[in-house]
C-alpha cells in the first residue's frame, strides 16, 4: 500500500508537470500494486485522475481556453461515457493490452521530444475539434486513459494555444471527460458484481492532489524536455511489462 500512495504522488506530480501522464500511472498501481480486477482498476483511474485535474485546474483558471473545453471537452464526456458502455463488452485483458498499447504511443511522443511551436499553427475547424473529443473521450472511457498526452498536443498544435494554455485546458477536459465515464462505469461494475474501493480511491485521489500542485509550482522551474524524455522511457518500459504479463492470458 505504501508503494501505491507513492504511486499516487508521482500521478499527481506528473498531471502538475505535463498536463498529462496520470492515467497511464494510475492504472499499473491499482493492477499491479494493489492487486485490482481490471475493470474496477479502470473505473478507479477515472476518478483518481478526474479529481486531481480538476483540483489542478484550479490553479491555471486564468490560462484555461473556455472555447476548447466547450469544443473538445463535452463531445469527450460524450465518447467518454460510450466508451465505459462499450467496455462492458470487451474482456479486461483486451482492455489492458490496449492500455499498453497506448502507454508505447505516449512514451514515443514524449521520447521525440520536439519542440512545440504553435504561432505559425492555424486553429482547427470546430467540428474537427468536435471529433478529436470524440475519439479521445472514447479511447479515455475503453482504457481509462485520461488522453491528456493526446489532448494537451491536439490543443496546442491543432488548436493553435500555447503550452501553458493547453495544458490547463487539458486538465479541466481530463476532469470533465474522467467523471463522465466513471458515471457510466458504476453501472458497468453493478452488473459484474464489482465495486470499488472508495477509501483507497479518496486517498490516493487527495495524495495526487498535493503532488499536482507540486508539479505545478515546479513547471517552468524544472527542465521539462528532459524530464519528457525520461519519463517516456519509464512508459516505454512500463508498456513491455503489461504486455509481457498480460499477452500470454490473451493467447
Amino acid at each position: 500500500m505504501t508503494i501505491a500512495l507513492i504511486g499516487a504522488l508521482m500521478i499527481g506530480l506528473s498531471l502538475g508537470l505535463f498536463g498529462s501522464g496520470g492515467s497511464i500511472l494510475t492504472v499499473p498501481v491499482l493492477v499491479y500494486l494493489l492487486g485490482q480486477d481490471e475493470k474496477v482498476a479502470i473505473a478507479g483511474s477515472l476518478f483518481i485522475v478526474g479529481s486531481i485535474s480538476l483540483i489542478a485546474s484550479l490553479r491555471g483558471l486564468k490560462n484555461i481556453h473556455w472555447r476548447s473545453v466547450i469544443y473538445f471537452g463535452i463531445p469527450g464526456m460524450m465518447g467518454t461515457y460510450m466508451g465505459a458502455w462499450l467496455s462492458q463488452y470487451v474482456l479486461g485483458t483486451v482492455q489492458l493490452i490496449l492500455f499498453a498499447l497506448l502507454m508505447a504511443a505516449a512514451a514515443w511522443s514524449m521520447l521525440r521530444g520536439k519542440a512545440t511551436d504553435t504561432t505559425q499553427q492555424v486553429p482547427r475547424a470546430s467540428w474537427q475539434i468536435i471529433a478529436d473529443g470524440l475519439v479521445v473521450g472514447s479511447i479515455t472511457g475503453l482504457v481509462g486513459v485520461g488522453g491528456g498526452f493526446l489532448i494537451v498536443p491536439a490543443l496546442a498544435l491543432l488548436g493553435g494555444l500555447t503550452m501553458h494554455v493547453a495544458i490547463a485546458t487539458s486538465l479541466v477536459i481530463i476532469a470533465l471527460k474522467s467523471f463522465s465515464g466513471l458515471y457510466k462505469y458504476l453501472d458497468v461494475l453493478a452488473d459484474l458484481n464489482l465495486t470499488l474501493d472508495w477509501y483507497t480511491l479518496v486517498l490516493m485521489a487527495a495524495l495526487g492532489a498535493a503532488g499536482s500542485l507540486i508539479g505545478a509550482f515546479l513547471n517552468g522551474r524544472l527542465p521539462q524536455e528532459q524530464l519528457k524524455k525520461l519519463f517516456g522511457v519509464f512508459l516505454l518500459i512500463m508498456a513491455v511489462y503489461i504486455l509481457w504479463k498480460t499477452a500470454p492470458n490473451f493467447f
